[in-house]
């Protein structure tokens, strides 16, 4: 940690993917997974047409750095082949020490094992990179792929939360899973 905040090193690079801070150039591969029910069903956003991806992407666009509580830092995710941006990952430093997680793929790049990669980047920027003590992640009830993606990277559900989100008009279930530090050291390497 710096007196600027949180030292974060981009851009990451993984086996087949780069994560690294949005640009302009990515709204075409942003409108295709932004503007898809099926993706956004489970994320806090809606479904966006081309001139709302444009406007929230000039947001991600200032997403690159840590420097308070409460700040998250937003990647694309491209594939380091095609140069197709397929995704986002997310990172939030939350409190002392503490981090949540989040992600959303193009439907066309899921099952391919692309999100378990860009989140255990993010994993290893959390607690090797930042140190973080313990990363979250909080995901709808009913979406299930992320939930199995997130044990798999060795989360554990900590909290089911009933009603405890008004989210897309209607009341949802939030379930919290979340990996200690010294549980991330333990299966790095064998995840």
């Amino acid at each position: 940690m710096t007196d600027a905040g949180l030292d974060v090193q981009l851009p990451i690079e993984t086996e087949r993917l780069v994560l690294r801070p949005h640009r302009m150039d990515d709204l075409d591969d942003l409108a295709v997974f932004h503007g898809d029910a099926d993706v956004v069903r489970f994320v806090p956003w809606p479904v966006r047409d081309r001139a709302a991806t444009e406007e929230a992407l000039r947001v991600k666009l200032t997403q690159t750095g840590l420097v308070a509580h409460g700040q998250w830092l937003v990647l694309a995710v491209e594939v380091r082949e095609t140069g197709t941006v397929i995704g986002e990952v997310l990172l939030k430093w939350a409190s002392h020490r503490q981090g949540e997680i989040g992600f959303a793929f193009a439907r066309s790049h899921q099952g391919r094992g692309y999100a378990a990669e860009a989140a255990r980047a993010m994993l290893r920027l959390g607690f090797d990179g930042l140190g973080f003590h313990r990363i979250s992640a909080v995901v709808i009830d009913g979406n299930d792929a992320s939930v199995r993606l997130l044990g798999r990277l060795g989360f554990r559900q900590e909290a089911r939360l009933v009603d405890g989100v008004h989210f897309k008009d209607r009341w949802a279930t939030q379930l919290v899973l979340a990996m200690l530090e010294d549980e991330w050291r333990e299966r790095d390497g064998a995840t």
